[in-house]
């Protein structure tokens, strides 16, 4: 609700300053539905982002002038309306408009909301440290005052002096449902705030709400419009890309010579086997198999510093979404040594190879290039968020905010 008021905000604010510009209502409309779009995929929204006026400025000055470069895409339909004066007062005079309508919103905001206090059934020991991050990122929104491990007695005494209980274990609510069928609590499952707050769920919670969650994975698979999007979207990505890796091709084939692509064994949907492809990027030699990341940065070519940030290395994937192996959006194809070795230690690890792995993706995104066994946890609990709850819109939003963390050199390398 806070997002989709700022996003309007926004685009009143912009269509007016288009409108200024342009005198034109409709090329106004048109203008500033490219720039919120911008201002979405660069994260101008989120909330760590709302809160910080450096951030704010930032990146909204960089979506308005990829927005602008866009536009320019269309060159001929509104070549009248795009001259240096109009995208000059555009960017400035718009971000400066922006990050202030959206900082006083934000500070009104904040002032408005009472923090909420729970009672949590569920053990401390057990999923305190995800509760704990809750608060953190709410900034004390949400506040978790009491655990109780019950005893029906000491909840039936606790629960008149709360407003909001949290069912943080599944099976210990089971015994006491009963205590709460006539309290005016309001009742919250652990399962959804986490979900709604941290953008994934922790292996804890999968484990306090375990069949809940086997029945939502299972039931995940691909939809008909995910394929046609895969096909529109590599065909053109190919189209597209095909200069782009004739020139790296050659780089590459002049600094390190042949090959020219990095091709490996990964794991596919199903835990199927498939042949990945890549630009190369590394040195052929000093390769440890046992830790295939370990040595990337002793055998980075100089080529590789440049498209590996910028993905670039990651163009000839498009072949492999138009033959079915990989899809636009999902989790990772993992390495063939590193699924070994973390699919028997990591809890239901399996669920994120219910879609097809993908160029980019949710943990791709949010999540950082992982190591260690708890890096890979932690990717996996994204992996599980995207498996839950992928829709087309939710496709659409990654490959939008993908554009954001190649900016930001974030995520999966």
């Amino acid at each position: 609700m806070k997002t989709m008021r700022l996003f309007l905000l926004d685009y009143a604010i912009l269509w007016f300053l288009n409108w200024l510009l342009t005198k034109a209502v409709f090329t106004s409309l048109v203008f500033a539905s490219i720039s919120c779009t911008s201002l979405f995929a660069f994260r101008v929204y989120e909330t760590e982002h709302l809160e910080s006026i450096n951030e704010q400025i930032v990146r909204t000055f960089i979506a308005l002038i990829f927005s602008n470069a866009v536009k320019y895409i269309f060159y001929p339909v509104f070549k009248k309306s795009l001259t240096f004066d109009y995208i000059y007062i555009h960017i400035f005079l718009g971000t400066i408009s922006v990050v202030l309508a959206n900082w006083l919103f934000n500070s009104v905001f904040k002032t408005r909301i009472k923090p909420k206090k729970y009672i949590v059934i569920g053990r401390e020991k057990e999923i305190g440290h995800i509760l704990d991050e809750i608060t953190r990122k709410t900034r004390g929104e949400y506040q978790f005052v009491q655990y109780i491990n019950p005893s029906p007695t000491t909840l039936k005494e606790k629960i008149k002096t709360y407003d909001h209980v949290l069912v943080a274990n599944y099976e210990l609510y089971k015994h006491v449902d009963y205590l709460l069928e006539n309290s005016t609590a309001k009742i919250e499952y652990l399962s959804e705030l986490a979900e709604r707050v941290l953008r994934r769920i922790p292996l804890e919670v999968i484990e306090n709400f375990k069949e809940y969650y086997e029945l939502e994975f299972q039931k995940a698979k691909e939809s008909p419009m995910k394929r046609i999007i895969d096909i529109l979207g590599g065909i053109v990505g190919l189209i597209i890309s095909l200069p782009i890796m004739l020139f790296f091709g050659i780089w590459i084939l002049i600094e390190d010579g042949w090959p020219v692509f990095f091709k490996h064994l990964r794991v596919g949907k199903n835990g199927r086997y498939f042949q990945f492809v890549k630009l190369r990027s590394l040195k052929q030699e000093g390769f440890d198999p046992s830790n295939p990341n370990g040595t990337i940065q002793t055998r980075m070519l100089k080529i590789g510093k440049i498209i590996r940030p910028l993905r670039i290395d990651e163009l000839p994937q498009f072949w492999l979404v138009l033959k079915g192996e990989m899809s636009l959006v999902g989790p990772r194809p993992e390495m063939v040594e590193y699924h070994r070795v973390y699919s028997n230690r990591i809890p239901y690890y399996q669920y994120r190879l219910r879609l097809k792995p993908g160029i980019t993706g949710w943990a791709q995104i949010n999540y950082q290039h992982t190591t260690t066994l708890e890096e890979y946890k932690k990717k996996t609990e994204y992996d599980l968020y995207y498996i839950k709850n992928r829709s087309t819109i939710m496709d659409l939003r990654i490959i939008l905010q993908t554009i954001e963390a190649i900016f930001w050199r974030r995520g999966a390398r």
